[in-house]
């Protein structure tokens, strides 16, 4: 009896720490989800304005290339945030997986561009080592896969005071081994077992702990091994780690070449204005969609709280409703109900939150015809308003391929040089290419920047275009400095 007793206060004791540990558990998930709720709304204007800025035939092409360090630092920024959330999702066995079309050399480039920016800034060199052959078009999940290869950089470059961190990749058929080095501090022998535990954060007597919630390569190790790969790690302290990811990464031949994205600058829409109405208690964000629509032709109402919301529906009957999930006093689900069953309106009706990775498990949602995260995808928002009205849109001509406004005579093996880095989609290899190019032959400035522009907008095809003018221009003898035709 005296054994029953005692087994019977330890189960009381487990059951109490395990109620503990679960109302713990609970509390951390709901401070994770509100504070990337509060991050990821001024992630919102900021990378919503960027894009717009991006749009804008006005910004100078040196100005566009901030802008675009810009969008893409806050890309980066708001995939960090998605990794807090992603810990509780993966202990949950909640994650899920997505077969995205990744544009491989297009991707790589936007990585390696934003990595050597930080790694520069730091007074380290970095390397990127590509293969001869880029496949131009994989299958993955494209966050994912972003988040392995950025996790594992960020860590190389903040690990490592001094000297150099390597990119590098190799595909064997359609395996894709990705392989980070660095020349930091390394990792003892005996703590390599451990680094891809929860909130061990790296650090010795020579370099202090860093800061950050050591989850980046928890969170890797458990991506790539749901991606079905694999993640090793080597390290010889005080020399420098290397970390190798394998994934299988399917490739195949896009259906049609890779477009440079065309502006929208309108719609074919007759008689009056589509109207928007778009409810949401952050004013940058209303802003944001005004500034986007009011151009395009649409008339944007706005409304700080749903009873504001309920109003003007009543009053304007807009052709489309844009709701944000959390407002004062009622939730964008209960006025999306509302504005169906009591204000009778069936016009489309799109949830756009920051909390729309958790729409799924609320239960609600059986009034509204699409969602929308934040921070907001320009072209996905004007992706959705067409399809959901039915607009045809108006687009801005395609560019025409620039002429090369000043001299550029290339000897074979530049030409040569640049144009196989094209067909690989070295974009980044292509921009180190023309600096130096620049550098040789500053009166070559002009040429330069008109395909430097084409390489800031993907267009591959017209560079290689331009890039034969300029060779063919190098091999006539009556072009050349001097000769009648050199102006």
């Amino acid at each position: 009896m005296n054994e029953i007793r005692a087994h019977k206060r330890t189960d009381a004791a487990l059951q109490k720490a395990r109620d503990v540990a679960e109302a713990a558990n609970k509390a951390k998930s709901r401070y994770v989800v509100g504070i990337s709720h509060e991050l990821r709304s001024p992630l919102n204007a900021i990378l919503g304005y960027a894009q717009l800025l991006e749009r804008d035939p006005s910004i100078p092409e040196r100005r566009r290339d901030g802008l675009r360090t810009i969008r893409r630092s806050g890309e980066h920024l708001a995939a960090l945030i998605e990794g807090l959330l992603d810990i509780s999702k993966i202990e949950a066995g909640r994650i899920e997986l997505y077969r995205d079309e990744i544009r491989l050399p297009e991707f790589l480039d936007a990585i390696v561009d934003m990595m050597r920016f930080q790694a520069e800034a730091k007074g380290l060199a970095f390397v990127f080592d590509p293969p001869e052959r880029v496949p131009p078009v994989v299958h993955a999940d494209e966050r994912r896969l972003r988040q392995i290869l950025i996790n594992l950089l960020s860590n190389a470059i903040k690990f490592t005071p001094r000297g150099s961190v390597s990119f590098r990749l190799r595909f064997r058929s359609e395996v894709a081994e990705f392989e980070v080095t660095d020349t930091g501090i390394g990792i003892p022998e005996a703590d390599l077992p451990r680094i891809f535990e929860p909130f061990q954060r790296g650090g010795n007597a020579r370099l202090p702990a860093t800061p950050g919630a050591g989850l980046g390569l928890t969170i890797t190790k458990a991506l790539t091994e749901i991606m079905g790969g694999e993640i090793t790690a080597a390290s010889t302290p005080g020399s420098g780690s290397r970390f190798r990811v394998r994934l299988l990464l399917s490739g195949k031949v896009p259906a049609q070449q890779t477009a440079p994205e065309r502006h929208i600058t309108g719609q074919t829409r007759r008689g009056r204005p589509a109207e928007v109405l778009v409810a949401d208690d952050d004013p940058d964000h209303r802003a944001l969609v005004a500034d986007l629509l009011e151009p395009l032709g649409f008339t944007v109402r706005q409304a700080a709280d749903a009873p504001e919301a309920l109003r003007i529906a009543r009053e304007a009957a807009p052709d489309l409703f844009l709701l944000d999930i959390a407002m004062p006093g009622m939730t964008g689900w209960e006025l999306a109900r509302r504005l169906r069953e009591e204000a009778g309106q069936s016009a489309p009706i799109v949830i756009v939150s920051a909390n729309v990775p958790e729409v799924g498990a609320t239960g609600e949602g059986l009034h509204h015809d699409d969602v929308l995260a934040k921070p907001v995808s320009l072209p996905a928002l004007l992706d959705k308003i067409g399809r959901l009205l039915g607009i045809a849109w108006t687009f801005a001509d395609a560019p025409p391929a620039p002429l090369l406004g000043g001299r550029l005579n290339l000897a074979p093996a530049q030409a040569a040089e640049l144009r196989q880095l094209a067909v690989i989609g070295y974009v980044g290899g292509i921009r180190d290419r023309l600096d130096a190019l620049e550098r040789e032959d500053p009166g070559a400035r002009d040429a330069v920047a008109a395909l430097r522009s084409l390489i800031a907008e993907y267009r591959l095809d017209d560079f290689l275009a331009a890039l034969s003018g300029a060779s063919e221009a190098a091999d006539d003898p009556g072009t050349g400095p001097g000769s009648p035709h050199d102006r």
